[in-house]
């Protein structure tokens, strides 16, 4: 039983994160919730108290009763403290919406690969400026449609989306896409029937790429939380926004997102294909900093495909390009890439080889140390990242040590950031720990109960 993740107010966000539970609370299946929670260790006693119910209504639960009284719903979600939308009941009116979102898109479909195929070739048409039928039908939500929108639009109307795709940014950076998804995805749904308004071209051309924007962090948020059908449709939204408005900068941004989502997904030959979209696009972008940041995610894929050659030309390049880039004047959805995302990117390529060099090790090391040294709270899931990294690293050249300061700083950042990306990226992590004794043993044991696996 691992206490740790059960504090005496309120069970560790990572818990609600994992598909499986965000698929049982959007059916509210409760027998399979609360068996979940029992795994990483809240008893009976615990779920009856934090949910107002009895110790035989728990009891009876776990034996297949459902609840399906809306009050009770909504005192279970607030006594566990996560948020309502996650079984439904945010709003009447919305249940079908939450059931439809967290319980189709959460599972790995049967034909992903088919949707990757579509996407790529989606994304390789806009590119390279194809035409393509979705040009008329902006305004349709991917969604659902939700309160009616004005019917004329200004700059004003143009600048609050802007802010509020800010806000949302820094809570995703912060706190992981679980924290604000599901607030994106309603201002997606809102915002994009703005396109039916009425408004002179260059607020309209700047409304594109606000909505560009917008789509972008949807999806972004959305591959966090494990929503990757969700994603995909709008990464393909942002990035025909981005083109039609021009903007190359944004569209190679969204090229690298799809890609970012691919190789997490381990179909690495098809994400290397979206980075090379991208940098296609970022090169006729002006943006030194979109280069730089393209090349550093082909080199990992390169690394990931064993052309070790190419991942050390991309490296070369994406240094060369950081280092001639404007960065105060970079558009505000690439200057996340500073000079710790350059470090831990290259650090994260070189562990991605299959048979490093002990010199790749060392180097990657140094690489993700100075990483997170330069990490401010304000981009929490970055640091779980290279904390994860950078203990395995640790441990494949024997400091056992390092490896383990470093993983448990990983897993109690974790807890705090509503991510499903985070939990999936410590499985190296816990496959090296579970074979060594003591702590390391410990460390695994912690990551399995995070990820709900025995």
């Amino acid at each position: 039983m691992n206490t740790d993740l059960v504090s005496t107010d309120a069970v560790a966000p990572t818990v609600w994160e994992h598909r499986e539970m965000r698929q049982a609370l959007a059916s509210r299946d409760l027998k399979t919730v609360y068996e979940r929670l029992q795994r990483v260790g809240v008893s009976q006693r615990r779920i009856a108290r934090l949910t107002g119910q009895t110790a035989s209504e728990v009891y009876e639960v776990l034996k297949g009763r459902r609840i399906m009284a809306h009050e009770v719903l909504v005192r279970i979600a607030d006594g566990f403290g996560i948020p309502r939308g996650y079984m439904g009941v945010a709003y009447d009116e919305s249940t079908e919406i939450a059931l439809d979102l967290a319980s189709a898109t959460c599972s790995t479909h049967a034909n992903e690969r088919e949707e990757v195929r579509s996407l790529l070739s989606h994304a390789a048409n806009v590119t390279m400026g194809t035409a393509t039928d979705e040009v008329t039908r902006w305004w349709q939500p991917i969604d659902r449609q939700v309160a009616p929108a004005p019917t004329r639009v200004g700059t004003w109307d143009v600048a609050q989306i802007e802010a509020l795709t800010a806000a949302m940014r820094v809570l995703d950076y912060r706190h992981g896409g679980g924290a604000c998804r599901d607030a994106v995805a309603a201002q997606v749904r809102w915002a994009q029937q703005l396109l039916n308004a009425a408004c002179d071209d260059q607020t309209r051309s700047r409304l594109h790429l606000a909505l560009a924007d917008l789509h972008n962090l949807a999806g972004w948020t959305s591959f966090d939380v494990g929503m990757y059908s969700v994603a995909r449709k709008h990464f393909a939204r942002a990035h025909e926004q981005a083109k039609h408005a021009a903007d190359n900068s944004l569209a190679a941004n969204v090229l690298y997102r799809m890609g970012r989502l691919h190789l997490h997904r381990g179909m690495h030959r098809e994400a290397l294909r979206f980075f090379q979209l991208g940098q296609i696009t970022a090169q006729d972008s002006g943006s030194g900093l979109t280069v730089a940041m393209l090349c550093a995610n082909e080199a990992w894929a390169y690394a990931l495909l064993g052309d070790s050659q190419q991942m050390q030309r991309s490296i070369s390049r994406a240094r060369d390009e950081f280092a001639r880039a404007d960065h105060e004047n970079a558009p505000v959805w690439v200057r996340f890439f500073g000079e710790a995302d350059l470090y831990a990117s290259i650090g994260v390529t070189l562990s991605a080889l299959s048979k490093p060099r002990e010199a790749d090790l060392e180097e990657g090391i140094a690489l993700l140390q100075t990483a997170v040294a330069l990490r401010g709270s304000s981009m929490a899931r970055s640091r779980i990242f290279e904390l994860t990294t950078l203990a395995v690293m640790c441990l494949r050249i024997g400091e056992r040590d390092g490896g383990l300061h470093a993983g448990r700083q990983a897993v109690a950042n974790a807890k705090s950031v509503r991510s499903v990306r985070t939990i999936d990226r410590m499985e190296p992590l816990r496959s090296l720990a579970a074979l060594q004794e003591g702590d390391l043993q410990d460390l695994a044991n912690e990551i399995s109960t995070m990820r709900g696996t025995p």
